[in-house]
């Protein structure tokens, strides 16, 4: 059994390393693009449904997204750090490493989960009305909470095994996972909501069942042994530096999360002095970018592994290669996305709610202004991602914070005052601009060091590996 582990894990080792980058992130992007996109849809799903609901309805959906969001801050954090480790110790060719991080990282998640689900059973209104619920939005949000928290050891779990399986080149496994348990939710949503009179509730009802069984296939191929990372009581850490290494690589992907939880709050508190049409019509948009930018993200998600088993692996001039790739078709894509949003904005959001036009005017004007910036997003999140991939904490921490925090939180308090709901609206795509200028000098400094690196370096002789 030993010496067929053994054997995968070089074959492994050799298409990482060996196959030519664009081919090799294509095959894994696809299934993790095919997976972010089922997972997104399905809560693009729940606005749609939900809006037919009511106006206040729509927005509650919005109020717990915010909180969703701060879960997910958590389960990513955790998630993305063992991810980044694994492939790395993959890299190096260190399976012990791996199963270490892997079962440490598992622990890690059923507690954090756990520790949420309790504080945000027993805190439910309160922490509704703190995220921004108007009297009027706060029982659709109260119900829907409710069942969100139930599921979150599940959410936080399931970030783990996926990244898990991400980080080891897995991207097919993770797709099925996530993808069955997106389907599931896309279908059960009008059953529950409609069918059998749940309302919000239902979408939410929803979301716990497809978590559940998204969970359930995920820890099936562990057990099964599909996965070359083995999960175990026995090789879980005790050493408090490796649940600090991955809480310090993990640390950028829950300050994105978090300050997009955090953004959506202070975003929802602003729009909500305009009356719940802004809040409903900026929910709306918030959904349909997190959508288009999930295949951006799924992409991203195929480039990361590439990055952590080369880098690992001291092929440095495969990690350039491979950013180089992916932020080129990545810029591409998201431009011509983004023309074609701004054209049917108006369309785009009467899809959600064709019934209310002050919703639509206010997002589909939201919705032109962040179309303008989106090409920009490919550079923003591919570098953020780079650096959580090769373990440069403090980089990949900075990067993630600009977007969502150091430019969109005072940017959301101070031109609303000039600009009213104008501001709300034009917030995101300036801060967008101001992230994209922060990215450039640490990407030019890292490649910069890269590639005075690998001058260093010699091959070893008749193999492509490298020795300093």
């Amino acid at each position: 059994m030993n010496q067929e582990r053994s054997e995968a894990e070089r074959r492994q080792f050799r298409r990482m390393t060996e196959t030519p980058v664009p081919r090799l992130v294509s095959a894994l992007a696809v299934p993790t693009i095919l997976s972010m996109l089922i997972t997104t849809f399905y809560n693009m799903v729940d606005t749609f449904f939900v809006a037919k609901l009511g106006t206040s309805a729509a927005g509650a959906v919005g109020i717990v997204f915010a909180m969703m969001a701060l879960i997910q801050a958590v389960g990513f954090m955790i998630g993305v750090g063992c991810g980044s480790s694994v492939s790395r110790a993959l890299g190096r060719q260190d399976r012990e490493a791996a199963d270490r991080f892997g079962s440490s990282a598992f622990l890690m998640s059923l507690v954090f989960g756990l520790t949420l689900t309790v504080i945000g059973l027993v805190f439910n209104s309160g922490l509704m009305r703190l995220l921004g619920a108007t009297p009027t939005i706060l029982p659709y949000a109260r119900d829907y909470a409710k069942y969100i928290f139930a599921g979150t050891v599940l959410m936080c779990s399931s970030f783990v095994l996926n990244n898990i399986l991400r980080a080891e080149g897995k991207a097919v496994l993770s797709m099925v996972g996530l993808g069955f348990g997106g389907l599931l939710n896309i279908g059960l949503d009008p059953l529950f909501i409609f069918t059998f009179g749940l309302g919000i509730a239902g979408a939410a009802l929803a979301t716990l069942i497809s978590q559940a069984v998204s969970f359930g296939i995920l820890l099936y191929f562990f057990i099964a042994k599909k996965s070359i990372t083995r999960l175990s009581f026995g090789s879980i850490s005790r050493r408090w530096s490796d649940y600090l290494e991955i809480l310090k690589i993990g640390s950028s992907s829950f300050c994105r999360q978090g300050l997009a939880g955090i953004s959506t709050v202070a975003l929802n508190v602003t729009a909500g002095g305009y009356g719940d049409a802004a809040v409903a019509a900026m929910s709306i948009v918030g959904r349909v970018f997190h959508f288009l930018l999930s295949a951006l993200i799924g992409f991203g998600q195929g480039f990361q592994p590439v990055a952590g088993y080369n880098y690992g692996a001291k092929r440095f001039d495969r990690v350039r290669e491979a950013f180089r790739f992916t932020v080129k078709t990545g810029t591409v894509f998201l431009t011509c996305l983004g023309a074609l949003g701004f054209w049917f904005a108006p369309e785009v959001i009467s899809l959600f709610q064709s019934d209310d036009p002050a919703v639509i005017e206010i997002g589909a004007t939201a919705f032109r202004a962040q179309c303008l910036a989106l090409p920009l997003q490919s550079t923003i999140v591919l570098s953020n991602m780079l650096f959580q991939s090769v373990g440069k904490a403090f980089q990949a921490l900075f990067i993630s914070a600009t977007r969502q925090g150091i430019y969109f939180l005072p940017l959301i308090l101070i031109l609303p005052c000039f600009f009213g709901l104008g501001g709300v609206e034009y917030t995101q795509p300036i801060s967008d601009l101001l992230a994209f200028s922060s990215c450039v000098p640490f990407l030019v400094f890292f490649f910069r060091e890269r590639r005075q690196r690998e001058k260093q370096l010699i091959p070893l002789p008749g193999t492509s590996e490298l020795k300093a």
